[in-house]
Protein backbone atom coordinates (compact mmCIF):
# COMPACT_ATOMS: atom_id res chain seq x y z
CA UNK A 1 0.00 0.00 0.00
CA UNK A 2 1.28 3.47 -1.14
CA UNK A 3 1.22 6.08 2.17
CA UNK A 4 -0.61 9.43 1.70
CA UNK A 5 0.75 11.86 4.07
CA UNK A 6 -1.06 15.44 5.77
CA UNK A 7 0.41 18.82 4.82
CA UNK A 8 1.78 18.82 8.09
CA UNK A 9 3.76 16.10 8.01
CA UNK A 10 5.39 17.01 4.48
CA UNK A 11 6.06 19.92 6.18
CA UNK A 12 7.83 18.70 8.58
CA UNK A 13 9.80 15.75 6.77
CA UNK A 14 11.04 18.95 4.31
CA UNK A 15 12.25 21.19 7.20
CA UNK A 16 14.15 18.12 8.69
CA UNK A 17 15.53 17.40 5.00
CA UNK A 18 16.34 21.21 4.30
CA UNK A 19 18.38 21.66 7.40
CA UNK A 20 20.86 18.82 5.91
CA UNK A 21 21.47 20.27 2.24
CA UNK A 22 22.43 23.32 0.67
CA UNK A 23 19.79 25.96 0.40
CA UNK A 24 17.74 25.33 -2.70
CA UNK A 25 18.35 22.04 -3.13
CA UNK A 26 15.21 20.22 -2.62
CA UNK A 27 13.42 22.99 -4.86
CA UNK A 28 16.01 22.08 -7.62
CA UNK A 29 15.14 18.41 -7.72
CA UNK A 30 11.92 18.41 -7.72
CA UNK A 31 12.01 21.47 -10.84
CA UNK A 32 13.73 18.64 -12.43
CA UNK A 33 11.63 16.10 -11.88
CA UNK A 34 8.79 18.06 -13.26
CA UNK A 35 10.75 19.29 -15.82
CA UNK A 36 11.22 15.51 -17.12
CA UNK A 37 7.64 14.85 -16.99
CA UNK A 38 6.79 17.71 -19.27
CA UNK A 39 9.71 16.97 -21.33
CA UNK A 40 8.02 13.50 -21.68
CA UNK A 41 4.73 14.86 -22.46
CA UNK A 42 6.35 17.26 -25.37
CA UNK A 43 7.74 14.52 -26.53
CA UNK A 44 4.58 13.18 -27.84
CA UNK A 45 3.54 16.34 -29.15
CA UNK A 46 6.16 17.22 -31.50
CA UNK A 47 9.26 17.64 -28.82
CA UNK A 48 10.77 20.02 -26.34
CA UNK A 49 12.36 22.31 -29.04
CA UNK A 50 10.19 25.27 -29.88
CA UNK A 51 7.44 23.86 -27.92
CA UNK A 52 5.37 26.60 -26.15
CA UNK A 53 5.06 26.39 -22.11
CA UNK A 54 3.14 28.52 -20.00
CA UNK A 55 4.04 28.84 -16.17
CA UNK A 56 0.99 30.12 -14.37
CA UNK A 57 3.07 31.59 -11.04
CA UNK A 58 1.65 32.33 -7.60
CA UNK A 59 3.96 33.99 -5.12
CA UNK A 60 5.23 30.70 -2.75
CA UNK A 61 7.61 27.96 -3.66
CA UNK A 62 4.87 25.82 -5.95
CA UNK A 63 5.36 29.14 -8.06
CA UNK A 64 9.43 28.54 -7.66
CA UNK A 65 9.01 24.80 -8.37
CA UNK A 66 7.38 25.96 -11.86
CA UNK A 67 9.94 28.93 -12.27
CA UNK A 68 12.87 26.46 -12.33
CA UNK A 69 10.81 23.86 -14.31
CA UNK A 70 10.65 26.42 -16.91
CA UNK A 71 14.12 27.13 -16.59
CA UNK A 72 15.34 23.48 -17.40
CA UNK A 73 12.77 23.53 -20.82
CA UNK A 74 13.70 26.96 -22.10
CA UNK A 75 17.32 25.35 -22.06
CA UNK A 76 16.55 22.71 -24.02
CA UNK A 77 14.80 25.09 -26.98
CA UNK A 78 11.74 25.47 -25.41
CA UNK A 79 9.55 29.14 -25.84
CA UNK A 80 8.61 29.77 -21.71
CA UNK A 81 6.14 32.09 -20.51
CA UNK A 82 5.41 32.94 -17.38
CA UNK A 83 2.32 34.67 -16.25
CA UNK A 84 2.79 36.21 -12.43
CA UNK A 85 -0.34 36.19 -10.75
CA UNK A 86 1.00 38.10 -8.52
CA UNK A 87 3.85 40.53 -10.21
CA UNK A 88 6.09 41.50 -7.42
CA UNK A 89 5.96 38.49 -4.81
CA UNK A 90 7.22 35.46 -7.28
CA UNK A 91 10.20 33.18 -6.25
CA UNK A 92 13.18 35.96 -6.62
CA UNK A 93 15.46 33.12 -7.26
CA UNK A 94 13.40 31.02 -9.88
CA UNK A 95 12.42 33.89 -11.93
CA UNK A 96 15.88 34.61 -12.25
CA UNK A 97 16.64 31.60 -13.52
CA UNK A 98 14.41 31.08 -15.67
CA UNK A 99 15.07 34.91 -17.42
CA UNK A 100 18.86 33.39 -17.44
CA UNK A 101 17.42 30.72 -19.62
CA UNK A 102 15.85 33.01 -22.08
CA UNK A 103 12.51 32.45 -20.80
CA UNK A 104 10.10 35.22 -20.48
CA UNK A 105 7.29 37.42 -18.65
CA UNK A 106 4.34 38.00 -20.07
CA UNK A 107 0.79 40.16 -19.02
CA UNK A 108 -1.44 37.79 -20.89
CA UNK A 109 -1.54 33.75 -22.14
CA UNK A 110 -0.42 33.61 -25.34
CA UNK A 111 -2.56 32.57 -28.21
CA UNK A 112 -0.79 29.51 -28.73
CA UNK A 113 0.43 26.43 -25.32
CA UNK A 114 1.40 23.40 -25.95
CA UNK A 115 1.96 22.87 -22.48
CA UNK A 116 0.88 24.63 -18.98
CA UNK A 117 2.34 24.28 -15.94
CA UNK A 118 0.00 24.79 -12.59
CA UNK A 119 1.87 26.35 -10.23
CA UNK A 120 -0.32 28.51 -8.83
CA UNK A 121 -1.26 27.32 -5.32
CA UNK A 122 0.94 24.44 -3.49
CA UNK A 123 0.13 22.46 -0.16
CA UNK A 124 0.53 25.72 1.40
CA UNK A 125 -3.08 26.66 -0.33
CA UNK A 126 -6.24 26.97 1.42
CA UNK A 127 -10.04 28.67 0.64
CA UNK A 128 -10.26 27.69 -3.12
CA UNK A 129 -8.65 29.85 -6.00
CA UNK A 130 -9.16 34.16 -5.52
CA UNK A 131 -10.15 35.63 -8.61
CA UNK A 132 -7.25 35.82 -11.06
CA UNK A 133 -6.37 32.43 -10.30
CA UNK A 134 -10.20 31.28 -10.93
CA UNK A 135 -9.90 33.35 -14.14
CA UNK A 136 -6.90 31.63 -15.54
CA UNK A 137 -7.56 28.65 -14.29
CA UNK A 138 -11.15 28.67 -16.17
CA UNK A 139 -9.05 30.09 -19.26
CA UNK A 140 -7.23 26.45 -19.49
CA UNK A 141 -9.28 24.72 -21.50
CA UNK A 142 -9.46 27.32 -24.33
CA UNK A 143 -5.51 26.86 -25.05
CA UNK A 144 -4.37 24.54 -27.93
CA UNK A 145 -1.17 23.54 -28.90
CA UNK A 146 1.04 23.40 -32.41
CA UNK A 147 -1.09 20.26 -33.38
CA UNK A 148 -4.63 21.97 -32.49
CA UNK A 149 -5.15 19.77 -29.80
CA UNK A 150 -5.71 21.69 -26.37
CA UNK A 151 -3.00 22.37 -24.21
CA UNK A 152 -1.78 19.43 -21.72
CA UNK A 153 -2.12 20.50 -17.99
CA UNK A 154 0.37 19.48 -15.37
CA UNK A 155 -0.78 20.58 -12.02
CA UNK A 156 2.67 20.97 -9.64
CA UNK A 157 2.42 18.90 -6.34
CA UNK A 158 -1.21 19.47 -6.55
CA UNK A 159 -4.08 20.93 -8.28
CA UNK A 160 -4.25 24.77 -7.30
CA UNK A 161 -7.65 25.39 -5.68
CA UNK A 162 -8.13 21.75 -4.17
CA UNK A 163 -8.47 21.25 -0.18
CA UNK A 164 -4.60 19.15 0.57
CA UNK A 165 -5.36 17.44 3.32
CA UNK A 166 -9.39 16.33 2.78
CA UNK A 167 -9.86 16.63 -0.79
CA UNK A 168 -12.63 18.74 -1.05
CA UNK A 169 -12.60 21.39 -3.75
CA UNK A 170 -13.64 24.49 -1.15
CA UNK A 171 -15.61 27.77 -3.03
CA UNK A 172 -13.85 30.47 -4.98
CA UNK A 173 -13.58 33.62 -4.36
CA UNK A 174 -16.61 33.83 -6.87
CA UNK A 175 -18.81 31.73 -5.37
CA UNK A 176 -18.10 28.90 -7.13
CA UNK A 177 -16.47 25.67 -6.60
CA UNK A 178 -12.96 25.64 -9.05
CA UNK A 179 -9.83 24.18 -9.21
CA UNK A 180 -7.39 23.79 -11.62
CA UNK A 181 -8.12 20.42 -13.57
CA UNK A 182 -4.83 18.77 -14.67
CA UNK A 183 -3.83 16.16 -17.06
CA UNK A 184 -1.31 15.11 -14.84
CA UNK A 185 -0.07 15.97 -11.92
CA UNK A 186 3.61 15.83 -10.42
CA UNK A 187 3.87 15.44 -6.90
CA UNK A 188 6.68 15.78 -4.52
CA UNK A 189 8.24 13.59 -1.90
CA UNK A 190 4.94 12.12 -1.03
CA UNK A 191 1.35 11.48 -1.93
CA UNK A 192 -0.81 13.91 -0.39
CA UNK A 193 -5.00 13.32 0.33
CA UNK A 194 -6.00 15.18 -2.35
CA UNK A 195 -4.45 13.57 -5.05
CA UNK A 196 -6.66 10.15 -3.97
CA UNK A 197 -9.46 10.80 -1.85
CA UNK A 198 -12.56 13.42 -2.48
CA UNK A 199 -13.64 15.51 -5.34
CA UNK A 200 -10.24 16.67 -5.63
CA UNK A 201 -8.53 13.40 -6.92
CA UNK A 202 -9.85 13.44 -10.81
CA UNK A 203 -9.12 16.78 -11.62
CA UNK A 204 -5.32 15.56 -10.54
CA UNK A 205 -5.54 13.56 -13.52
CA UNK A 206 -2.28 11.10 -13.55
CA UNK A 207 -0.45 11.52 -10.44
CA UNK A 208 3.45 11.15 -10.86
CA UNK A 209 5.57 11.09 -7.48
CA UNK A 210 9.07 12.65 -7.83
CA UNK A 211 11.00 11.40 -4.87
CA UNK A 212 12.97 14.07 -3.53
CA UNK A 213 14.67 12.11 -0.60
CA UNK A 214 11.93 12.78 1.54
CA UNK A 215 10.86 9.19 2.74
CA UNK A 216 13.00 8.85 6.01
CA UNK A 217 11.95 12.36 7.31
CA UNK A 218 8.20 11.34 7.36
CA UNK A 219 7.30 10.52 10.75
CA UNK A 220 4.11 9.22 12.75
CA UNK A 221 1.44 7.51 11.02
CA UNK A 222 0.30 8.69 7.25
CA UNK A 223 -3.55 9.95 6.64
CA UNK A 224 -4.54 6.70 4.77
CA UNK A 225 -3.12 4.45 2.24
CA UNK A 226 -4.13 3.75 -1.31
CA UNK A 227 -4.56 -0.26 -1.79
CA UNK A 228 -2.81 -1.89 -5.06
CA UNK A 229 -3.24 -4.85 -6.61
CA UNK A 230 0.05 -6.61 -5.11
CA UNK A 231 -1.91 -5.87 -1.74
CA UNK A 232 -4.73 -7.63 -3.13
CA UNK A 233 -2.69 -10.48 -4.49
CA UNK A 234 -0.70 -11.03 -1.33
CA UNK A 235 -4.18 -11.44 1.01
CA UNK A 236 -5.61 -13.72 -1.41
CA UNK A 237 -6.23 -16.91 0.15
CA UNK A 238 -4.29 -19.65 -1.25
CA UNK A 239 -5.51 -23.46 -1.99
CA UNK A 240 -3.31 -27.07 -1.40
CA UNK A 241 -4.06 -29.91 -1.42
CA UNK A 242 -6.05 -30.51 1.13
CA UNK A 243 -8.46 -28.18 0.66
CA UNK A 244 -11.92 -28.39 0.50
CA UNK A 245 -14.74 -26.46 0.63
CA UNK A 246 -15.50 -26.39 4.23
CA UNK A 247 -11.88 -25.16 4.72
CA UNK A 248 -12.03 -22.45 2.47
CA UNK A 249 -15.24 -21.23 4.75
CA UNK A 250 -18.73 -21.28 4.36
CA UNK A 251 -20.42 -17.45 3.97
CA UNK A 252 -24.39 -17.24 4.52
CA UNK A 253 -26.01 -14.30 2.64
CA UNK A 254 -29.54 -12.68 4.56
CA UNK A 255 -30.77 -10.91 1.81
CA UNK A 256 -33.71 -10.16 -0.70
CA UNK A 257 -37.34 -10.94 -0.31
CA UNK A 258 -40.29 -11.84 -2.29
CA UNK A 259 -40.48 -7.89 -3.06
CA UNK A 260 -36.52 -7.61 -3.83
CA UNK A 261 -35.54 -10.97 -5.47
CA UNK A 262 -32.75 -9.52 -7.22
CA UNK A 263 -30.45 -8.13 -3.88
CA UNK A 264 -30.30 -11.72 -3.37
CA UNK A 265 -29.50 -13.21 -6.47
CA UNK A 266 -26.95 -10.18 -6.62
CA UNK A 267 -25.42 -10.47 -3.61
CA UNK A 268 -25.38 -14.32 -3.60
CA UNK A 269 -23.26 -13.57 -7.26
CA UNK A 270 -20.95 -11.93 -5.79
CA UNK A 271 -20.06 -14.08 -3.10
CA UNK A 272 -19.75 -16.98 -5.14
CA UNK A 273 -16.96 -14.87 -7.25
CA UNK A 274 -15.21 -15.05 -3.83
CA UNK A 275 -12.91 -17.46 -2.35
CA UNK A 276 -15.37 -19.08 0.02
CA UNK A 277 -16.38 -22.85 -0.74
CA UNK A 278 -19.91 -22.54 -0.03
CA UNK A 279 -22.33 -20.04 0.20
CA UNK A 280 -25.96 -20.81 2.50
CA UNK A 281 -28.67 -18.52 1.23
CA UNK A 282 -31.65 -17.35 3.97
CA UNK A 283 -34.20 -15.24 2.97
CA UNK A 284 -37.41 -14.68 0.93
CA UNK A 285 -35.98 -15.59 -2.45
CA UNK A 286 -35.09 -18.41 -2.35
CA UNK A 287 -36.90 -19.60 -5.77
CA UNK A 288 -35.25 -17.11 -7.55
CA UNK A 289 -31.60 -17.84 -6.14
CA UNK A 290 -31.95 -21.37 -6.54
CA UNK A 291 -32.81 -20.51 -10.30
CA UNK A 292 -29.87 -18.71 -10.55
CA UNK A 293 -27.32 -20.26 -8.64
CA UNK A 294 -27.82 -23.92 -8.05
CA UNK A 295 -24.83 -24.48 -6.23
CA UNK A 296 -26.09 -22.47 -3.16
CA UNK A 297 -27.90 -24.19 -0.06
CA UNK A 298 -31.16 -22.28 0.74
CA UNK A 299 -33.75 -21.67 3.37
CA UNK A 300 -36.07 -19.24 4.45
CA UNK A 301 -34.49 -18.23 7.92
CA UNK A 302 -31.40 -17.32 9.49
CA UNK A 303 -32.19 -19.66 12.13
CA UNK A 304 -32.05 -22.53 9.89
CA UNK A 305 -29.34 -21.92 7.41
CA UNK A 306 -26.76 -24.07 9.60
CA UNK A 307 -23.05 -22.94 10.49
CA UNK A 308 -21.33 -20.06 8.76
CA UNK A 309 -17.71 -18.45 8.75
CA UNK A 310 -19.25 -14.71 8.03
CA UNK A 311 -22.80 -13.16 7.62
CA UNK A 312 -24.10 -10.35 4.36
CA UNK A 313 -26.97 -9.17 5.59
CA UNK A 314 -29.22 -6.55 4.45
CA UNK A 315 -29.89 -5.58 0.76
CA UNK A 316 -33.28 -6.11 -0.26
CA UNK A 317 -34.46 -7.19 2.97
CA UNK A 318 -37.12 -5.20 3.91
CA UNK A 319 -37.34 -3.20 7.40
CA UNK A 320 -40.56 -4.50 8.56
CA UNK A 321 -39.89 -6.25 11.73
CA UNK A 322 -39.83 -9.58 10.72
CA UNK A 323 -36.95 -8.01 8.34
CA UNK A 324 -35.50 -6.60 11.96
CA UNK A 325 -35.63 -9.99 13.54
CA UNK A 326 -33.45 -11.46 10.55
CA UNK A 327 -30.91 -8.68 11.43
CA UNK A 328 -31.06 -9.62 15.03
CA UNK A 329 -30.87 -13.33 14.58
CA UNK A 330 -27.72 -12.27 12.12
CA UNK A 331 -26.08 -10.16 15.11
CA UNK A 332 -26.59 -12.71 17.55
CA UNK A 333 -24.45 -15.48 15.61
CA UNK A 334 -20.27 -14.93 16.79
CA UNK A 335 -19.23 -14.70 13.32
CA UNK A 336 -18.20 -11.39 11.21
CA UNK A 337 -20.84 -9.87 9.21
CA UNK A 338 -21.40 -7.33 6.61
CA UNK A 339 -24.40 -4.92 6.54
CA UNK A 340 -25.61 -2.98 3.76
CA UNK A 341 -28.76 -1.53 2.49
CA UNK A 342 -32.04 -1.91 4.63
CA UNK A 343 -29.70 -3.51 7.18
CA UNK A 344 -28.47 -0.06 8.05
CA UNK A 345 -31.83 1.56 7.58
CA UNK A 346 -32.72 -0.51 10.68
CA UNK A 347 -29.83 -0.10 12.55
CA UNK A 348 -31.13 3.48 12.84
CA UNK A 349 -33.79 1.86 16.04
CA UNK A 350 -31.41 2.19 19.28
CA UNK A 351 -31.97 -1.24 20.50
CA UNK A 352 -30.35 -3.00 16.97
CA UNK A 353 -27.71 0.01 17.21
CA UNK A 354 -26.45 -1.22 21.10
CA UNK A 355 -26.64 -4.75 20.19
CA UNK A 356 -24.58 -4.26 17.29
CA UNK A 357 -21.71 -1.87 19.77
CA UNK A 358 -21.77 -5.14 22.15
CA UNK A 359 -20.37 -8.02 19.71
CA UNK A 360 -17.16 -9.26 19.60
CA UNK A 361 -16.80 -10.95 16.43
CA UNK A 362 -15.87 -7.96 13.26
CA UNK A 363 -18.24 -6.55 11.92
CA UNK A 364 -18.42 -4.15 8.31
CA UNK A 365 -20.91 -1.40 7.53
CA UNK A 366 -21.20 -0.21 3.78
CA UNK A 367 -22.88 2.92 3.86
CA UNK A 368 -23.22 5.06 0.80
CA UNK A 369 -23.63 8.68 1.69
CA UNK A 370 -27.14 9.06 2.45
CA UNK A 371 -27.19 6.26 4.49
CA UNK A 372 -24.46 7.32 6.22
CA UNK A 373 -26.37 10.43 6.90
CA UNK A 374 -29.12 8.14 8.26
CA UNK A 375 -26.38 6.59 10.53
CA UNK A 376 -24.74 10.08 11.92
CA UNK A 377 -27.64 12.78 11.65
CA UNK A 378 -24.97 14.50 9.57
CA UNK A 379 -23.22 14.20 6.12
CA UNK A 380 -19.73 13.07 5.52
CA UNK A 381 -19.08 16.45 4.44
CA UNK A 382 -15.93 18.02 3.19
CA UNK A 383 -13.07 15.60 4.57
CA UNK A 384 -14.96 11.89 4.00
CA UNK A 385 -11.92 10.12 5.41
CA UNK A 386 -12.28 11.51 8.89
CA UNK A 387 -16.25 10.78 8.55
CA UNK A 388 -15.54 7.18 8.20
CA UNK A 389 -13.18 6.97 10.75
CA UNK A 390 -15.94 8.79 13.46
CA UNK A 391 -18.29 6.37 12.39
CA UNK A 392 -15.88 3.24 12.92
CA UNK A 393 -15.00 4.72 15.81
CA UNK A 394 -18.65 4.82 16.89
CA UNK A 395 -20.53 1.97 16.19
CA UNK A 396 -16.81 -0.29 16.77
CA UNK A 397 -17.05 -0.99 13.23
CA UNK A 398 -14.87 -1.27 9.72
CA UNK A 399 -16.78 1.63 7.78
CA UNK A 400 -16.87 0.97 3.79
CA UNK A 401 -18.08 4.43 2.84
CA UNK A 402 -18.91 3.83 -0.81
CA UNK A 403 -18.16 6.37 -3.45
CA UNK A 404 -15.80 7.41 -7.02
CA UNK A 405 -12.84 7.03 -4.28
CA UNK A 406 -14.35 4.45 -1.42
CA UNK A 407 -12.66 4.95 1.98
CA UNK A 408 -12.56 2.26 4.21
CA UNK A 409 -12.32 3.25 8.13
CA UNK A 410 -11.34 0.99 11.12
CA UNK A 411 -12.20 1.90 14.76
CA UNK A 412 -8.40 1.71 15.81
CA UNK A 413 -8.15 4.86 13.52
CA UNK A 414 -6.75 3.43 9.96
CA UNK A 415 -7.72 4.53 6.93
CA UNK A 416 -7.61 2.92 3.41
CA UNK A 417 -8.88 4.68 -0.10
CA UNK A 418 -9.74 2.44 -2.92
CA UNK A 419 -8.27 3.90 -6.60
CA UNK A 420 -10.37 1.54 -8.67
CA UNK A 421 -13.66 3.52 -8.24
CA UNK A 422 -15.82 4.26 -11.52
CA UNK A 423 -19.06 6.32 -11.75
CA UNK A 424 -20.17 2.93 -14.16
CA UNK A 425 -20.99 1.61 -10.30
CA UNK A 426 -23.17 4.21 -9.60
CA UNK A 427 -26.12 2.24 -10.92
CA UNK A 428 -28.81 -0.25 -8.83
CA UNK A 429 -27.64 -3.28 -7.37
CA UNK A 430 -23.46 -3.08 -7.87
CA UNK A 431 -23.59 -2.52 -4.07
CA UNK A 432 -25.30 -5.63 -3.24
CA UNK A 433 -22.20 -7.72 -5.93
CA UNK A 434 -19.93 -5.94 -3.69
CA UNK A 435 -21.27 -6.61 -0.37
CA UNK A 436 -21.84 -10.55 -1.68
CA UNK A 437 -18.05 -10.46 -2.55
CA UNK A 438 -17.29 -8.58 0.85
CA UNK A 439 -18.92 -11.25 2.83
CA UNK A 440 -16.80 -14.16 1.01
CA UNK A 441 -13.60 -12.81 1.84
CA UNK A 442 -14.69 -12.65 5.50
CA UNK A 443 -15.71 -16.11 5.33
CA UNK A 444 -12.51 -16.97 3.89
CA UNK A 445 -10.89 -15.96 6.49
CA UNK A 446 -8.91 -12.03 6.21
CA UNK A 447 -9.02 -9.30 8.62
CA UNK A 448 -11.99 -6.88 7.87
CA UNK A 449 -10.05 -3.88 6.87
CA UNK A 450 -8.19 -5.92 4.43
CA UNK A 451 -11.34 -7.68 3.12
CA UNK A 452 -13.12 -4.28 2.69
CA UNK A 453 -10.44 -2.69 1.27
CA UNK A 454 -9.68 -5.98 -1.60
CA UNK A 455 -13.85 -6.16 -2.36
CA UNK A 456 -13.47 -2.35 -2.96
CA UNK A 457 -10.74 -2.35 -5.43
CA UNK A 458 -12.00 -6.00 -6.77
CA UNK A 459 -15.10 -4.33 -7.59
CA UNK A 460 -13.71 -1.43 -9.19
CA UNK A 461 -11.95 -3.11 -11.62
CA UNK A 462 -15.40 -5.63 -12.51
CA UNK A 463 -17.13 -1.93 -13.10
CA UNK A 464 -14.61 -0.73 -15.36
CA UNK A 465 -14.47 -4.22 -17.05
CA UNK A 466 -17.77 -4.34 -17.37
CA UNK A 467 -17.91 -0.57 -18.88
CA UNK A 468 -15.99 -2.19 -21.91
CA UNK A 469 -19.16 -3.27 -23.50
CA UNK A 470 -21.39 -0.21 -23.19
CA UNK A 471 -24.28 0.75 -20.17
CA UNK A 472 -23.31 -1.33 -17.28
CA UNK A 473 -26.12 -3.56 -14.55
CA UNK A 474 -25.53 -4.81 -11.63
CA UNK A 475 -25.66 -8.41 -13.08
CA UNK A 476 -22.70 -7.43 -15.78
CA UNK A 477 -20.24 -6.48 -12.71
CA UNK A 478 -21.20 -9.74 -10.96
CA UNK A 479 -20.20 -11.55 -14.15
CA UNK A 480 -17.01 -8.95 -14.72
CA UNK A 481 -16.05 -10.06 -11.41
CA UNK A 482 -15.05 -13.83 -12.76
CA UNK A 483 -12.21 -12.69 -15.44
CA UNK A 484 -10.89 -10.12 -12.90
CA UNK A 485 -10.54 -12.65 -10.04
CA UNK A 486 -9.05 -14.87 -12.69
CA UNK A 487 -5.89 -12.69 -12.96
CA UNK A 488 -5.06 -13.40 -9.20
CA UNK A 489 -2.78 -16.35 -9.04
Amino acid sequence: MRPVWRVADVRAAEAGLMATLPPGTLMRRAAAGLARRCALLLAERGGVYAARVLLLVGSGDNGGDALHAGAYLARRGAAVSALLVTPGRAHAEGLAALRAAGGRVVDRPPAQVDLVLDGIVGIGGAGGLRETAEQLAASLVRHCGRDGSRATVVAVDVPSGVAVDTGHVPLAASGRASAVCADVTVTFGALKPALVVGPAAPLAGQVELVDIGLGPWLRGSPALRVVEWSDVVDWWPRLGPATEKYTRGVVGVATGSPTYPGAAVLSVGGALAGPTGMVRYAGGARAEVLHQHPSVIATGRVADAGRVQAWVCGSGLGTGEEAAGELRAVLAAPVPVVLDADALTLLVDGSLADLLRKRDAPIVVTPHDREFTRLCGEEPGADRVSAALRLAAWMNAVVLLKGDRTVIGTPDGRAYVNPTGTPVLATGGTGDVLAGLLGSLLAAGLAPERAAAAAAYLHGLAGREAARGGPVTAPDVAAALRPVLARLP
